[in-house]
């Protein structure tokens, strides 16, 4: 008989085939004694150079197969083996106290990571998998100790994993592994956002897959619904064959929207446009139908690294963007660095509270050269395409202002050595602040357009950290409170005659989109991979039936009754 556990689905899809638990081998670590202290250290310099060969090639294999951004993850594992704040531990610990490079290692790792694990920040949460991910791959090597490798799977399976580290996920052979699913984890997790780039169906925080599913057994793996079937009747598979094909059917639908324009089944035009971290995003970007990029992460070219990237560099990849993106509306965030994103080699003093402190455009502000190099290679860039330049985390008209006068300072500066730099260049700013969105009349006067980040604006206006399991439930895009914060955005934008977007998760959520049909929303801004789905159902809303529920719907008191109303509405699932 059949068990269903149920999970959260982190990429869309039905994979049906055998179990293969991959399973971590088990390291068993005692303290010894040595007696020759430099040979300990010389035995722990070989697993870390063994390590790092390894690494590099997963880095090679997941720019080859992931695209740059998903192999900067590996950039940051090849930094912490050659971190000193980690490794020196170590070697100090093997020859003060005379201990085995094993327990060495694991006793400064394991103190790094419950240091991590116990900050609320899901960035530096992730930062400690990422320190017990590389560190196990250097004690195994010490210990003589095969590391499972996922790359050498020959046949169609499904991954059973208490979790997937970021180097399991870029060795899967797409053509093997049909799925995966994991007792651990969430939608934002390295191994969702990689599960998604490369189109693997997954299931992840099952919290009972490893202890409920054999090697061998078939499962079925329902990405749409968070659903594992295991050991299903042939009735069942039969079920799920029938509802793959339906879904690989529908992606063929999707398909023949690529080159069609966004309109509403009453003719009203809106912009998708796609969310990017690097250039190599463009591709899915064009794949997918984006007409433009809403929101270009430019802090994937600072992270990963051990230094800043110079002018040039940052020039360069802006060019390609825009040059691959031809006419099509590139809007680029100026450095988002700080909260859940750091820079170790900007050495900035810790903070009780990222989230809230010296971020994104305080930093920028405060440390000028950094941002007047990434608007300079943005000015350089703006004659290859159509760029429009966006300001983070805005708190205050002042600081619009001061960001303002700097880029206009460099354009002139520019200008006045001959360098082309265009003239059309608009700019706007991020909303994700609750004052600002309050001060939206004012703010639509002088920015050029709008583009609201509903991750942010969401937890800053309940009070909720949207990582945090425990008020996760206060994470409400649908709230009354949002949606009229959205509105007073859209609104004012409108009034000036400027144009407002959005780059947070809600603008490609299927209950989200008609509520920001009717609020007016111009631009929706998303993954890649949710663009032609968005494109399915605006074709199938009326725009003047959304705007008619817009009343009604600001005026509710719950959340639970937006949802409800909108699902009756437009007949959602």
């Amino acid at each position: 008989m059949s068990t269903n556990l149920k999970g959260i689905g982190a990429s869309a899809g039905i994979a049906i085939a055998k179990a293969y638990r991959l399973e971590e081998p088990e390291l068993k670590i005692e303290q010894k004694t040595v007696a020759d202290r430099e040979a300990e250290k010389g035995r722990f310099d070989k697993a870390i150079s063994k390590s790092k060969s390894e690494l590099e090639k997963i880095k090679e294999h997941a720019n080859r197969e992931l695209g740059a951004d998903k192999a900067e993850i590996f950039a940051a594992h090849l930094l912490v083996l050659s971190d000193p704040e980690l490794l020196s531990p170590v070697i100090d610990k093997i020859d003060t106290e005379g201990v085995n490079a094993e327990f060495a290692m694991k006793e400064t790792a394991d103190m790094f990571v419950a240091m991590f694990e116990s900050m609320d920040n899901e960035y530096m949460k992730e930062r400690a998998a990422d320190i017990r991910d590389v560190t196990k791959r250097v004690i195994a090597h010490l210990l003589g100790v095969q590391i499972p490798n996922p790359s050498l799977i020959s046949e169609e399976v499904v991954i059973i994993a208490e979790d997937l580290t970021p180097s399991d996920t870029a060795q899967l052979n797409r053509q093997f592994v049909k799925g995966f699913t994991t007792d651990i984890g969430g939608r934002t997790s390295h191994s969702a956002i990689m599960a998604r780039s490369m189109e693997i169906p997954a299931v992840v925080g099952t919290k009972q897959a490893t202890s409920s599913i054999e090697n061998g057994v078939m499962v079925i793996v329902d990405g749409l619904d968070g659903d594992v079937i295991i050991d299903p009747s042939s009735d069942v598979i039969a079920q799920y064959e029938e509802k793959k094909a339906k879904f690989e059917a529908q992606k063929v639908e999707w398909a023949k929207l690529v080159n069609e324009p966004t309109v509403t089944k009453d003719g009203e035009h809106v912009e998708l446009a796609a969310n990017i971290g690097t250039p190599d995003d463009v591709k899915g970007v064009l794949e997918n139908g984006g007409e433009g990029v809403g929101l270009y992460r430019t802090e994937f070219l600072y992270m990963g690294r051990d230094q800043l990237p110079t002018e040039d560099e940052q020039f360069e990849a802006y060019k390609t963007v825009l040059e691959r993106m031809g006419d099509k509306p590139v809007v680029v965030r100026t450095l988002d660095i700080g909260g859940d994103k750091e820079l170790p080699y900007l050495h900035l003093p810790k903070e009780m509270n990222p989230f809230l402190g010296f971020r994104a455009i305080r930093l920028c502000l405060e440390e000028q050269e950094i941002f007047r190099t990434q608007l300079r290679a943005l000015l350089r860039a703006s004659s290859y395409g159509n760029l429009k330049i966006m300001f983070p985390m805005i708190a205050t008209l002042s600081e619009f202002r001061e960001a303002k006068a700097i880029l206009l300072e460099e354009k002139a500066k520019l200008a006045a050595n001959g360098v082309q730099v265009s003239d059309s260049i608009e700019i706007g700013i991020m909303v994700e602040i609750p004052s600002t969105a309050v001060m939206a009349n004012q703010f639509a006067k002088e920015v050029d357009f709008f583009s609201i980040g509903t991750n942010d604006l969401i937890q800053y206006t309940m009070a909720a950290d949207r990582m945090n399991e425990r008020v996760s439930y206060l994470y409400q895009p649908y709230s009354p409170a949002i949606l009229r914060l959205v509105s007073m955005v859209i609104d004012a934008a409108h009034k000036e005659g400027k144009w407002a977007g959005m780059c947070g998760e809600m603008a490609g959520d299927p209950i989200a989109i008609p509520l920001l049909l009717g609020l007016g929303l111009d631009e929706f801004s998303m993954s890649a991979t949710s663009i032609l789905p968005a494109r399915t159902q605006i074709k199938g809303l009326s725009k003047e039936q959304a705007q008619s529920i817009k009343e009604t719907v600001l005026s509710m008191d719950t959340t639970e009754e937006v949802v409800a109303f909108v699902k009756e509405t437009f007949q959602l699932d």
